[in-house]
């Protein structure tokens, strides 16, 4: 029996979805106002191009300045947070403290400081992403293993090279895998604002179609927001690749630093 790959159980499991997507309503199995056949769906959204083209636009425009503040904000403040420990000890609890707060109940809040336009979008938004960015931001700089340092330090690095050639390497995948969940986060937050309160965006679109009940133009709208969201998934995986290497490097140099030096003298540095 042929064994699928990863990759290829992938495809599989996409073209069964997409199968079952089209065929389930055809077939009467799912009634339409539920959930409208694809090829029913993507030709709504072709009829009405221009509009979600406006819409998109708006949406993207929210997106990026969210992004910005989310994960740039949560990246610097995690690195300054996990480089400092007493800072952390003191300030990662209370951050913690406060993602655990359903965030989407602050909403009203942000509408009444910022109005409902794209601000209060873009600050909760950026709020919504910025605590998990933080926080996994900060546990990986924080689990950089020590000897790593001294041993650069031992043999004379100085603060930027050990930044640059020990810090971020060994803390990229947990910087990433930050950012991948902050940034699909930021998106959320920008689409669940829109539904609540605006006049332009993905999210109002979905919930003025909702209104009437027009499933064809729903589900063309929450396609556009699983496009957003795919192609940011593919962006950090690009990232990723392009870092692979870098990574390598910085954890064989770091392992090289280490064998060349002795144990009693990183003992001594460490102390």
């Amino acid at each position: 029996m042929m064994r699928l790959t990863p990759t290829q159980t992938r495809y599989l499991i996409v073209a069964t979805l997409i199968v079952l997507w089209e065929a389930l309503p055809r077939l009467g199995l799912i009634p339409t106002l539920f959930l409208p056949s694809l090829s029913e769906t993507i030709a709504a959204g072709m009829r009405d191009a221009g509009t979600y083209g406006r819409h998109l636009l708006v949406t993207l425009g929210e997106v990026a300045v969210s992004m910005m503040f989310a994960c740039g904000g949560g990246i610097l403040a995690g690195t300054v947070l996990g480089s400092i420990p007493q800072a952390g000890r003191l300030v990662l609890p209370l951050v913690s403290s406060l993602y655990a707060v359903p965030l989407v109940v602050l909403y009203p809040v942000f509408t009444a400081w910022f109005g409902i336009g794209s601000e209060s979008k873009i600050a909760f938004a950026s709020i919504y992403g910025f605590f998990p960015t933080l926080l996994g931001t900060a546990a990986g700089i924080a689990t950089i293993d020590p000897q790593f340092l001294v041993a650069a330090r031992s043999m004379g690095a100085t603060l930027p090279q050990r930044i640059l050639r020990v810090v971020v390497p060994a803390a990229i995948p947990t910087v990433l895998s930050s950012f991948r969940i902050g940034g699909a986060l930021t998106i959320v937050g920008v689409v669940v604002s829109e539904m609540l309160t605006s006049s332009a965006g993905i999210g109002y679109l979905i919930t003025s179609y909702r209104t009437v009940l027009d499933s064809p133009r729903v589900f063309a709208a929450v396609l556009l927001v699983l496009f957003l969201a795919i192609t940011f998934d593919g962006f950090v995986q690009l990232v990723e690749r392009r870092t692979a290497g870098w990574r390598s490097a910085g954890r064989a140099a770091a392992g090289a630093s280490r064998r060349s030096v002795p144990g009693g003298l990183v003992a001594a540095h460490a102390t």
